[in-house]
Formats: structure tokens, C-alpha cells, sequence
């Protein structure tokens, strides 16, 4: 319906390898030509939170410390977090760190305490909460990108979403 903002949760397996995908849409209301601001400032604090989160990757560091940092720097700058990421390759949820899970925030036992080697891959799975006072409620903005980890840092293997998908209305 026009006004509706759409959350969409999928996967792919291809050669083997799965990946894990979260975007946004946003339907448009009739005379509108993008979403409205304070959506697109929802998701700018869960880009943010993405921006945040991969800059704590390093060589060694635990997937229980990233969470920690991340999570810290985040409220710090007025972000409700959620971070749960995990590794993909041949499942959808591989080998490797954990860095969250949505209901364990404080840190995963054994998994997060795993640390993180360069040339591996991840699913960055997060959501940011922000009040919408138009809406009279929090909502979250839920993204989960695939991402690569080396010696340079974390990069997006086929970007981020910034922007909301429109979807014009008759």
C-alpha cells in the first residue's frame, strides 16, 4: 500500500556458496518521488552502524570484542544497536566468529570468542531502532550485505544498500 515501508529477507546459492541478503523498500504515495525523510534517516543511522561495526574488524580481534567496540561507539553516537553478523561460504551461516546474535548483545560464548582472519567472508547482519514520531513507533531498519575481510579492511562485495528500492503506486 502506498506509505508502506517492506522489509525483504533472502538468500542465494550459487556454485555451492550461500549468501544472506536483508534490504529495504519504501512504496510510494501518491505526487511522491522519494521516501519520506525521516525513513532515509533511519537508514542512514543503520549505514552508520554498518560503518562503525566493520571499522572494529582487525586481524586477531574476537568477534565478542568487535561487538563490544561496536556496540559502545554506536549508543555513544545515539545508536540503538542490534548487531548479530556471521560467516557464510558453504552454509548460510559458516565456520568461523560470530559477532552477536540478536538475542545474546553481551557477547557469544565459544562462537565470539573465536578470532578474525583476513580472506574470509561475512554476512554483516544489523538493524538500527528509531523512533518515528510520524508512525508513534520504533521501527528497525534491517540490513545484511555480504562482505570480504583482508589486509585492506572490510569491503561490500557488491555494495550497500543507501537508498530505499521505490516502488511507484497506481
Amino acid at each position: 500500500m502506498p506509505g508502506d515501508l517492506l522489509h525483504m529477507d533472502f538468500g542465494l546459492t550459487y556454485l555451492r556458496l550461500h549468501s544472506d541478503q536483508q534490504q529495504h523498500a519504501y512504496v510510494l504515495k501518491p505526487n511522491e518521488t522519494d521516501a519520506p525523510v525521516y525513513l532515509k534517516k533511519a537508514l542512514a543511522n543503520a549505514n552508520r552502524l554498518q560503518d562503525i561495526f566493520t571499522a572494529n574488524f582487525k586481524l586477531g580481534r574476537t568477534g565478542n570484542e568487535v561487538l563490544k567496540l561496536s556496540r559502545k561507539q554506536a549508543i555513544k553516537e545515539g545508536i540503538k544497536p542490534s548487531i548479530y553478523t556471521h560467516p557464510i561460504g558453504y552454509h548460510g551461516h559458516a565456520a568461523g566468529t560470530t559477532l552477536g546474535m540478536w538475542d545474546s548483545q553481551g557477547g557469544v560464548p565459544v562462537q565470539g570468542d573465536y578470532p578474525l582472519y583476513f580472506n574470509t567472508a561475512y554476512s554483516i547482519e544489523l538493524n538500527a531502532a528509531t523512533f518515528i514520531p510520524e508512525w508513534k513507533t520504533e521501527i528497525r531498519i534491517m540490513l545484511e550485505e555480504e562482505a570480504y575481510f583482508d589486509q585492506s579492511g572490510v569491503r561490500y562485495l557488491d555494495g550497500r544498500q543507501t537508498q530505499f528500492y521505490l516502488i511507484k503506486s497506481e
